[in-house]
């Protein structure tokens, strides 16, 4: 199972799947992150947390533990 925080910067992935359940897997719902959905890569912090993406036509930083909750293929 590869999720969106093994994705390399510069990679465009698709949303297989999304894990996790309640308030965090709503929050990441609501954020535009669904199956299906495309999402470019674009940085990550000096430290490596978070991570830079573009969803939906809209930049959003994500920590690597909510990364953690989408599966991409």
């Amino acid at each position: 199972m590869k999720t969106l925080r093994d994705a390399k910067i510069g990679e465009i992935v698709v949303v297989a799947k999304l894990h996790g359940e309640g308030a965090t897997k709503r929050r990441i719902m609501d954020m535009g992150i669904t199956k299906g959905t495309n999402i470019f890569v674009r940085k990550s912090a000096p430290l490596g947390d978070p991570l830079e993406i573009n969803v939906r036509g809209y930049e959003l930083s994500l920590r690597k533990a909510d990364a953690e909750m989408i599966e991409i293929k």
